[in-house]
């Protein structure tokens, strides 16, 4: 029986040596962090892990290293999709199913590369699946590299038919699709997981199971908090907090957020395949910037902290 995939879900960084080759020690000091921080599931090798940049070989190593190192703690999803043709699909889809994670995610952009429409996507998508064990829970990303591709609701509803598909990471950016596809797949397997920011809090609400954003990995703590608390008056203006702060992801993100774990002591390096600039250079006062996103974070955990010693009334 697969297990579930719901909550909190970081889109995991990869970290870099100054010198450019995967970091392994960062790399498990940021498991920790995030199973720390309250994480439900881990994403690996997905668009915030730099995985256009990454070979093929240490997409694999990468996504093996996360699943031998969450231990079974929490479920591991990887995607690693990111090939042109349906050969080297075919091949990199099988080399990342062999990693053991608890799903394999599909890149909804790469099942019709060029854009031509739904007989495109069904045709790939059968093919595919033809390849793929039988018995792999798989997943869908409707990944923006190297262009968004959303599922139409014929799209959604022939994956949902396969049996086969456990999670959608909804990048829609939209409630109202949100709130239409919850309906779709009202009664299935198929959980759904928004991945916008602006919308997080009210996708929850809607039935949304968690979230699966970049801010998982400046504070998956807020976002685990805001999943399961009540809907207070301290949640509603955290995730007013916590939209206004996922405005710092256009200030060199994933450099932004592997500034943050270098001051935090998880990542050696804020070294990135995906930039090639100096992002301090580029963006005046980042280091302010992000002095101000953690200090507000913080805020709302002492916040949360003093919320959960308060003694409850009683009747």
């Amino acid at each position: 029986m697969p297990r579930a995939v719901s909550g909190v879900i970081p889109v995991m960084l990869t970290p870099f040596t100054d010198a450019g080759e995967v970091d392994y020690p960062s790399l498990e000091r940021l498991i920790d962090w995030y199973l720390a921080q309250g994480a439900d599931a881990l994403f690996a090798v997905c668009q915030s892990s730099e995985m256009q940049y990454l070979s093929l070989e240490e997409r694999g190593a990468i996504a093996r290293f996360v699943v031998r190192e969450a231990g079974g703690r929490v479920p591991v999803i990887v995607s690693g999709h990111v090939s042109e043709t349906l050969a080297d699909q075919t091949d990199e889809l099988r080399t990342m199913a062999d990693a053991g994670a608890d799903a394999l995610v599909l890149v909804t952009n790469r099942l019709d590369t060029a854009n031509q429409g739904t007989a495109a996507f069904r045709s790939a998508l059968g093919a595919l699946l033809e390849t793929l064990p039988s018995d792999l829970p798989l997943g869908l990303y409707e990944c923006p590299a190297p262009y968004r591709r959303l599922l139409s609701d014929e799209e959604l509803r022939a994956c949902l038919d396969t049996g086969r598909f456990v999670i959608l990471k909804d990048v829609s950016c939209d409630l109202a699709t949100v709130r239409r596809r919850l309906a779709i797949a009202a009664g299935s397997n198929l959980t759904i997981v928004n991945a916008n920011a602006a919308i997080a809090g009210p996708a929850m609400r809607a039935g949304s199971r968690g979230f699966c954003g970049v801010a998982t990995n400046l504070h998956a703590d807020l976002y685990a908090w805001a999943y399961r608390a009540p809907d207070t008056e301290l949640r509603r203006e955290l995730e007013s907090f916590l939209v206004t702060a996922a405005l710092s992801e256009a200030f060199g993100y994933p450099a932004l957020a592997k500034i943050v774990h270098q001051r935090l002591g998880t990542l050696a390096s804020i070294r990135c395949r995906v930039i090639d600039y100096d992002v301090r250079e580029r963006f005046w006062a980042l280091d302010a910037i992000i002095d101000a996103l953690m200090t507000g974070a913080d805020n709302y955990r002492a916040r949360i902290a003093a919320a959960r010693s308060r003694p409850r009334a009683t009747a």
